[in-house]
């Protein structure tokens, strides 16, 4: 076989490949919601720490890297920023009523096709009677770690935010 038509063959399944890999379908977003959110104008998000993760490839002789961060805090108070909420970096007495406290954590990693889905659960707490007010779960599936945090946080938000929504 001359070296052309090896080129096409690896093409063509790496073309196959990266076809089946973009097939991969994540679990639906899960929520338990316990009482409105509406109520609510001030968050206090935990603080969490910087992910660092990149991924790489070669062509030929040459490498390829994409290095990114991300902090989920940051993530999610951009996200309820923009709904209106008011992040403030203390819990206040005064505010408690109308506060929620946002924890965030990873809570699995799941393989698929040629990767994983990483997994994260987000709590919102009533900051007076520290009872849940809800929680939810959501798969996210990137080129690197830091892409899958950023879309299980942003799937995850969306199903608190609008949980009629498809």
């Amino acid at each position: 076989m001359n070296r052309r038509k090896q080129f096409v063959i690896l093409a063509l399944f790496i073309s196959t490949l990266a076809l089946l890999s973009s097939c991969t379908t994540l679990r639906p977003a899960t929520s338990i919601i316990q009482d409105s959110i509406q109520r609510y104008r001030y968050v206090y998000i935990t603080p969490t720490q910087n992910l660092s993760s990149s991924s790489g490839s070669t062509s030929g002789n040459i490498y390829y890297s994409v290095s990114k961060t991300v902090n989920p805090a940051d993530v999610i108070s951009g996200k309820l920023t923009r709904e209106g909420f008011i992040r403030i970096p203390e819990i206040k007495p005064e505010f408690a009523a109308q506060t929620l406290i946002i924890n965030y954590g990873e809570s699995g990693k799941r393989n698929v096709f040629l990767g994983y889905a990483i997994e994260v659960t987000i709590q919102l707490i009533n900051a007076q009677t520290l009872q849940p007010v809800c929680t939810c779960t959501a798969e996210g599936m990137g080129s690197t770690e830091a892409d899958d945090i950023r879309e299980a946080i942003g799937r995850c938000l969306e199903k608190l935010l609008r949980p009629n929504a498809l």
